[in-house]
């Protein structure tokens, strides 16, 4: 067992590790979370409902401990899509290897009897953290009333009440999460901070420019598969990452709206996404984008299989 000596006591301090899932509804603030408490960006933050599709891990280490947390795309209450279907399953799958939950809410939403992630959580094993997000936007009432209502319908272990936004809270959230670990060795390299590639980073750094660039149903009627992710050299021998991506909607005229008069629109969202790309990957980047229509996606098993769902 690794251990590290507390200089105060000269008491070795075991090492902790395990997997700490987060749940909760679409807008909860799961994804702003994770990236607050992981310290760089691996979810996709819009103010837009269901913007994360897929299970996505980031890893934090420590002195004494590694935690490995899993944002899960919100719980859908009615799938209306095998996409959404999809996404129902990475949030159900969390429930087998977790060592601890964090069940965020949003406490400027309405409580819900109805609410999907509660029978669903009923049967964890799990030690359940509530995580009672947004505090910075209600009164004190508003905290013991919501922590009330839950701890009636949950055996929660423990409740922090955080702002994820600007980081209130997130420091006694972490150190309460490593309490409830247990004793083990490191997962992955200290260095490590996800399991997931750089191209899949790239695609959703695409599709989130996607959300804030266009309305109505566009974000959600589009997917991002990137075709070539080539790492080469420019002219005078600086590094240079080649990305080709294409951006799969369901209708012809969602493809116009897409590129936009003039080819306008498509422009100013390849112009947003490479800076964003080469921010994430530190290097200069080509990035060339098209757009293909490919009917009722969301509910193809060969497509979803080609975008990870599956």
């Amino acid at each position: 067992m690794e251990t590290t000596s507390n200089p105060a006591s000269d008491t070795p301090v075991p090492f902790r590790s395990g997997f700490v899932n987060i749940i909760g509804r679409p807008n909860a603030g799961k994804s702003t979370l994770m990236n607050a408490l992981v310290g760089e960006r691996m979810s996709i933050i819009t103010h837009k409902p269901q913007t994360t599709r897929h299970r996505i891990i980031g890893i934090l280490s420590g002195e004494n401990f590694q935690l490995v947390f899993s944002d899960t795309p919100g719980y859908v209450r009615d799938p209306s899509y095998k996409m959404h279907r999809a996404m129902n399953r990475f949030v159900e799958g969390t429930l087998d290897d977790a060592d601890l939950l964090l069940l965020v809410f949003d406490l400027t939403e309405e409580l819900e009897d109805d609410n999907p992630v509660i029978p669903m959580l009923s049967a964890a094993k799990a030690p359940i953290m509530l995580v009672l997000n947004k505090k910075d936007l209600v009164k004190e009432q508003r905290l013991t009333d919501v922590q009330n209502w839950w701890a009636k319908r949950l055996p929660l272990a423990d409740v922090v009440a955080i702002s994820a936004l600007n980081g209130d809270g997130t420091a006694d959230l972490l150190e309460k999460i490593v309490r409830y670990l247990p004793e083990g060795p490191a997962f992955y390299p200290t260095d490590q901070l996800t399991d997931r590639p750089e191209r899949f980073f790239v695609s959703e750094i695409i599709r989130e420019k996607i959300f804030l660039l266009y309305a109505d149903e566009i974000p959600y009627s589009s997917e991002v598969g990137i075709e070539a992710f080539q790492e080469t050299q420019t002219k005078i021998g600086e590094p240079l990452a080649r990305i080709y991506a294409t951006i799969y909607v369901l209708r012809e005229t969602q493809k116009a709206i897409l590129l936009g008069k003039g080819g306008r629109a498509i422009k100013k969202l390849g112009t947003e996404a490479r800076q964003a790309i080469e921010e994430f990957l530190q290097t200069k980047v080509y990035l060339e984008l098209s757009v293909k229509v490919r009917g009722n996606w969301r509910d193809d098993e060969r497509a979803l299989s080609q975008f990870g769902y599956k």
